[in-house]
């Protein structure tokens, strides 16, 4: 079972976020990643519809033959995978969890900020389970619907980009944070512009490369590791819109030259149907 995939979904191109600190991390493991490009963005959607469109991405995964899977999107974490998780015999890694621990570790003034998705942020799945852990630190979360778009259409270094960032985060400016959750796994490629709004004094955490610092441990704790330290881990690559775009950003923030995505088709997918 060693050799068998790691499994990572998302709504779109931001899982790639995930994908790079995963190969980084973990070179020697195998990775098999689907974007649901067609059907994004999954923030304003209605939970019962997030489940069933995570319910097909899984589907589509398990039948590679994963080891892992890991949800990549912060709003499939917070609406489906509590849903979904019991069902399944392999071990699953949100990205919520990963991030919140690591922001109340950064933080010294007691002060967190939360940027998500609409789905996301109405969930109130990092603010919930940040005061879970300490009921005492003060969270301020909004929703950043303008963010996921930017970086799908390949526009996240651009003068719109920053024009957009500095707009939605104005009210962070001088709330006196010391850390921001970044909560969509898309948000990473807006980082620098971010940054450089916010200042240095803030610190941002990924938390999608919290997850897979995460992943790294359950690997060692299943005996799910690969072990062949010769091998260089093999990716694959789909989404459920043309693969074009997808090609371009991931070629862009992965480094890989020769990546091509494979477009599939999920939506007509019933397996996911539970009783």
């Amino acid at each position: 079972m060693e050799n068998q995939p790691i499994g990572f979904l998302d709504s779109g191109v931001g899982g790639l976020t995930v994908v790079k600190e995963a190969m980084r991390q973990l070179p020697h493991e195998d990775i098999v990643f689907i974007g649901d490009q067609a059907r994004l963005p999954y923030g304003p959607r209605p939970t019962d519809q997030v489940q069933e469109f995570t319910w097909q991405m899984t589907n589509f995964l398990l039948k590679k033959n994963i080891k892992m899977l890991v949800f990549a999107c912060n709003t499939a974490t917070a609406e489906a995978l509590s849903v979904i998780k019991p069902h399944l015999s392999i071990p699953v890694v949100g990205v919520i969890l990963p991030g919140t621990r690591a922001a109340i570790k950064a933080t010294h003034n007691q002060r967190i900020g939360v940027i998500s998705t609409e789905g996301t942020h109405k969930s109130q799945a990092y603010v919930e389970a940040i005061h879970a852990r300490n009921p005492d630190l003060e969270v301020m979360s909004m929703a950043a619907p303008k963010f996921v778009p930017l970086v799908e259409s390949n526009q996240f270094d651009t003068p719109l980009a920053r024009k957009v960032v500095e707009e939605t985060l104005a009210p962070f400016k001088n709330s006196g944070i010391d850390t921001l959750i970044l909560g969509c796994t898309h948000y990473p490629l807006l980082r620098p512009l971010i940054q450089s709004y916010l200042g240095e004094d803030v610190q941002l955490i990924d938390s999608g490369a919290e997850a897979v610092s995460e992943v790294s441990v359950l690997l060692d704790y299943f005996n799910l590791t690969n072990s062949d330290t010769q091998h260089v881990g093999i990716k694959q690559f789909y989404t459920t819109a043309a693969p074009e775009m997808f090609d371009l950003i991931a070629t862009q923030w992965l480094g890989l030259t020769s990546l091509r995505a494979q477009q599939v088709h999920i939506s007509g997918d019933q397996s996911w149907k539970r009783n």
